[in-house]
């Protein structure tokens, strides 16, 4: 007798379901808060369910989005228009939420979708996997304070490497860059769907000069390049240049079999 597997929060959290023409329900849970808006990350998840379930094909290769306006939890419709379709299909979406007096625009994306299967073997790059002490001597995020860690950090485990957390203890490094080890809860195992909030679930690099507070993303691209092997990820985020009240933050996500899966570069504002 098959028994259909229980899906992981993550499933059940990102999934639509169609609500007419091009359209798709969502219900954005209160668990993936952080600064008071939905974070950007499960947000651009939940819209790269309905891009798959709406161009047929089942994996994000490259996706621009621009967050209009911060999102909250509760019911939303993201709705969806193909504008190429061939081997890989382009396609726009956006998401609303309706605040009471009408529709709200919160994301407008524009996204390509194919097969990671499909040239799976030819893989080559110049890159440096980023190097992580071990996983028991990196610092879990569940050591933080209750008051201090908003709901989404409960989402995930989080070991930082431990050179990099001087701003938890009042002595930021200034090196512009995070890192760690990271994978959801319930033992889902990474897929490029996760991807898409793992380039956006560490803390801002922002934290590393000593600006703890919340730093909305403005514009988030993510190039998915490969399905990911089981197992934890490594993810590091760094930023170069503070400019105009802005800052940009590009991330590198490696999986357990030393390979770059997904690569994405945001603009977000500048902690007050």
């Amino acid at each position: 007798m098959t028994t259909t597997p229980t899906p992981s929060t993550f499933d059940r959290h990102t999934a639509v379901s169609a609500a007419g023409e091009g359209q798709y329900a969502a219900e954005l849970d209160e668990g993936w808060v952080v600064g008071g808006a939905v974070n950007g990350g499960y947000l651009l998840a939940v819209v790269g369910r309905a891009l798959a379930e709406a161009t047929g094909r089942p994996d994000p290769i490259s996706l621009s989005a621009y967050y209009l306006s911060a999102s909250r939890p509760g019911p939303a419709t993201v709705t969806v228009r193909i504008l190429r379709s061939g081997s890989t299909v382009t396609a726009a979406a956006d998401v609303h939420q309706d605040d009471g007096e009408g529709p709200v625009h919160r994301i407008a994306v524009l996204a390509t979708y194919g097969d990671l299967d499909r040239d799976a073997d030819d893989v080559r790059t110049t890159a440096v996997e980023p190097e992580l002490p071990p996983l028991d001597t990196c610092v879990p995020n569940d050591l933080a304070p209750p008051e201090h860690r908003p709901p989404l950090t409960y989402r995930f485990e989080l070991r930082l490497h431990p050179d990099r957390i001087g701003f938890a203890l009042g002595a930021p490094d200034h090196s512009g860059e995070l890192s760690g080890w990271w994978r959801l809860e319930d033992d889902h195992q990474p897929d490029p769907i996760a991807l898409l909030l793992a380039v956006d679930a560490l803390p801002p690099v922002t934290f590393t000069f000593g600006h703890l507070g919340w730093a909305p993303t403005v514009e988030l691209t993510v190039h998915v390049r490969a399905k990911p092997a089981p197992g934890w990820l490594k993810i590091r985020h760094a930023t170069r240049n503070v400019a105009g009240g802005m800052f940009e933050e590009d991330c590198e996500v490696w999986d357990s079999a030393g390979r770059l899966v997904a690569q994405s570069r945001q603009l977000a504002r500048y902690p007050r």
